[in-house]
């Protein structure tokens, strides 16, 4: 029988899966068209086929999108990504990023970003564009099938943005006629994304994926068509637009993980964020080369490798982000939609693509009889693309172990510590690979006076050495080997471009952007060592100890101070003080004031409110808290609410009161494993455990020949010193065991002796505590990050370089273009 649906909104979804199909057909032909365009240039109309189809796939791209983006921002919830990524409650930037939470979306993105792209390159590729725009929109196809959501001989092809809910999820509810009627809301977006960072960083990352598919095509397409020498000059400035890119989405994602994700830091090393970062590290490796064989004719293989393997890790990162198999080693991978065999055929065809293409022309390829001089900057930058190469594999092979166990059947763990782990291995290669982009700053292509080399670096180097001890010295960071090599390296680094920089000055500008982005980098590198190795909690609890359940299992105490409401406590150089909140939901935004005390006058000489906030989210298991921080020059102070007052009445309302136990007006209960005499703290005072009483009684329960009755004596001191005597009881009658509390009405405990463990020789009582009752209460950490700015500067000198290095290369290909018109 069919059911009559009532409220639902069908035009939209029909015209988006309209447009989706049209533009997998679109794309279809014009990569059909480009390929039979490059093979049959004498046959014209295939290249007007190929345009007229990418405009149409460019256009239907832009449709999608307009009715994805209208669906969401009007909330019909009858859609499934609708309901899944977006509520009513969310602001529109917010309602932005949830265009990209699902992986439907972001593959809608990465299309949009490859379309846009390819206009350009429709009218600046000139005779590259039947070969090169052939790559672009075989990719095209691939992503387009990634959204199709058809079924094809009984297999399902990509999944649709625009599937119904009720199509989607199995609930009784929607086999309903009303259900809409159900479904007040959505699920809204994930409390982590909801960071102004995640409204500009995807769409940046996805532009940096989408352009490693063009020095790809560009490589592919020499190969393909034997112009092996000519690609590299056309090719530069988009690998060059292609890492700066992606290293700023990078370098964004770092700034959210700082600003919105509670682990305290910008870089964990997590396998998401080691998928992002290997096509990046190959490909500057690949721009380096090339900028090699551009100079000396070396090296053509390896630049060409480089700039094909770039794009296809891009690939392979698309796959373990989206295939669901990091889901226990990721904490933001998508989960798998079913598209796993998909993802494994977009990867394998461009693999075999670089394999076959390489394989037919290795012995076409240019080459030369004479070998690189050592003291030459083309073989040293070979070397330096090398190593960066193999830092790579280190990478990608750690990150790619449940890739490993699930193809082979093995059970590999992934390491414990996984920040210790790559840091062991990376920092190593960190500190060659810099040292090595300095000394290519003192060579010169072919061949380098030895005598004017070694005169040139060690006056950079013995600098380097001083300043680098003046930076251990002032972070006290001497004890730290890696700290002094990585700083060391970078220092040596920065001050080899300076160099080239100041002949920049004297009328060498085209070298100026490369010395400028090798500039940039170094300050990052010594930014991220400085504030990963000297950070330190400063919200320092002495007694180790938080009266909250459960806290120790997820947090330290002894990192974490406890604030009331409007009590000033002190914290090293600051007076803090709790001083209220505000609700904006389904966020709480807690104030929290910190005061810099003068010793000698008393008086404030600096203050200042952070408002760090946190929800309450069951489905990611509790408190998620988003930072605030205060930038300072030197230094940042970065505050995470790690714990909050519970609102126990509210719990409580909902309990019938022939359903309460009597223990719904306390908190969670904390349990002890105790020996007599142990002392223990709870939140106003402490208390002992001074004895058993064998000879404890209960009232109106008999005791019986085998029954047990035992008391636990504890004294509690409270912090006014006043003391109460209690004595919880656990019985155990006819092989059943009891347990009967005993309560210290004025200290809002209660004790329960609940077992007696004679294996551990331990008594087992548990403490539940009343909450405050009249003042709010937070629990807060606090970590300095000294220098961290450097990091930040770093990434905007690094982009500045970049871009003018693009702007220089793509000056020389128009040069170039009119030599050869």
């Amino acid at each position: 029988m069919d059911v009559n649906y009532v409220g639902e909104n069908l035009l939209p979804g029909k015209i988006g899966q309209f447009f989706i199909v049209l533009s997998f057909g679109a794309a279809l032909l014009s990569f059909i068209s480009y390929y039979f365009a490059t093979t049959n240039k004498e046959e014209k109309s295939w290249l007007k086929i190929a345009r007229i189809a990418f405009w149409t796939n460019a256009a239907s791209i832009i449709a999608i999108a307009a009715t994805l983006f209208f669906i969401i921002h009007t909330h019909l919830f009858e859609y499934h990504y609708a309901y899944a990524h977006s509520s009513k409650s969310l602001p529109t930037h917010y309602i932005i990023s949830s265009f990209w939470e699902g992986q439907e979306g972001s593959f809608l993105l990465w299309m949009f970003w490859q379309s846009v792209l390819g206009s350009v390159l429709l009218f600046k590729a000139k005779d590259w564009e039947g070969p090169v725009m052939t790559f672009i929109m075989l990719c095209q196809v691939f992503l387009a099938s990634m959204i199709i959501g058809v079924q094809i001989f009984g297999f399902h092809l990509g999944s649709s943005p625009f599937i119904l809910l009720r199509e989607a999820m199995d609930w009784p509810i929607l086999k309903q006629g009303d259900y809409l009627s159900l479904i007040p809301d959505g699920r809204g977006l994930n409390p982590l994304l909801q960071n102004y960072w995640m409204v500009i960083h995807p769409p940046t990352l996805f532009l940096g994926f989408a352009s490693m598919v063009v020095p790809f095509a560009y490589a592919a397409a020499a190969l393909w068509t034997k112009r092996y020498k000519e690609w590299i000059t056309p090719g530069l400035p988009w690998a060059l637009f292609a890492v700066m890119i992606l290293g700023v989405g990078i370098i964004m994602g770092s700034f959210w993980a700082y600003e919105a994700l509670n682990f305290g830091g910008f870089w964990a090393w997590d396998p998401v964020e080691n998928a992002s970062i290997i096509p990046w590290f190959t490909l500057i490796a690949a721009v380096h080369v090339m900028i090699a064989y551009k100079n000396s004719g070396h090296s053509y293989f390896t630049a060409t490798f480089l700039a094909l393997i770039s794009f296809i890790l891009v690939i392979y990162a698309s796959y373990l982000t989206r295939s669901g198999i990091l889901g226990e080693t990721s904490v933001h991978s998508f989960t798998d939609l079913g598209l796993n065999v998909q993802l494994i055929a977009f990867n394998a065809t461009f693999f075999i693509i670089m394999v076959v293409a390489l394989a037919v022309r290795k012995k076409q390829m240019p080459t030369t009889q004479k070998e690189e001089d050592i003291y030459s900057r083309e073989f040293w930058l070979f070397i330096g693309a090398l190593v960066l190469t193999v830092a790579c594999v280190q990478m990608i092979s750690s990150t790619s172990i449940p890739v490993f166990n699930a193809i082979f059947g093995t059970k590999v763990a992934p390491p414990l510590d996984p920040i210790q782990h790559y840091n062991k291995w990376q920092s190593g290669f960190a500190v060659i690979i810099m040292i090595l982009t300095s000394i290519t700053q003192f060579l010169k292509y072919k061949k380098t006076d030895p005598r004017k080399f070694f005169a040139s670096t060690i006056a950079s180097l013995i600098v380097a050495i001083v300043l680098t001890a003046a930076v251990s010295y002032i972070t006290k960071t001497y004890t730290n080997l890696i700290f002094i090599l990585i700083t060391f390296s970078s220092l040596f680094c920065i001050l080899a471009n300076i160099r080239v920089l100041a002949d920049a000055v004297k009328g060498k500008w085209k070298l100026a952007g490369s010395a400028i982005a090798h500039i940039g980098f170094g300050l990052l590198l010594i930014g991220a060592m400085i504030a990963a190795s000297t950070n330190e909690v400063i919200s320092i609890n002495n007694t180790g100890y938080i009266a909250v359940s459960g806290f120790d299992k997820v947090e330290k105490p002894g990192d974490n101070l406890f604030l009331t409401e409007g009590e000033p406590v002190q914290m090293g150089e600051y007076r803090i003080t709790y001083i209220g909140d505000s609700v904006a939901q389904p966020n709480v935004f807690y104030k929290i004031k910190y005061e810099a005390i003068d010793e000698e006058s008393g008086k404030v000489k600096n203050s200042f409110v952070l408002m760090p906030f946190a929800q309450n989210n069951e489905k990611m298991g509790g408190l998620i808290g988003t930072p605030a921080t205060k930038h300072y020059f030197t230094h940042d102070i970065y505050t995470l609410i790690t714990a909050a007052a519970s609102d126990l009445q509210a719990k409580n309302a909902n309990i019938p009161a022939d359903q309460k136990t009597g223990f719904e007006d306390y908190e969670e209960p904390a349990t002890y494993e105790v020996n007599v005499g142990d002392t223990l703290r709870y939140r106003n005072g402490f208390f002992v455990i001074e004895g058993i009483n064998r000879n404890a009684h209960l009232e109106n329960i008999p005791k019986g020949e085998k029954d047990v009755i035992v008391g636990l004596k504890i004294k509690v001191i409270a912090s006014d010193k006043k003391e109460y005597n209690v004595e919880p009881v656990f019985l155990i009658k006819d092989g059943t065991s009891y347990d009967f509390n005993k309560d210290v009405n004025e200290e809002g405990l209660r004790f329960r002796f609940s077992n007696i463990l004679p294996k551990k020789d331990k008594l087992e009582v548990m403490v539940y505590q009343k909450p405050l009752p009249e003042k709010k209460w937070i629990v807060f950490k606090a970590i300095k990050f000294p220098y961290i700015n450097f990091f930040w500067c770093g990434t905007i000198v690094m982009t500045i370089g970049f871009f003018m290095s693009i702007f220089r290369r793509n000056s020389e290909a128009k040069r170039l273009d009119k030599k050869q018109s």
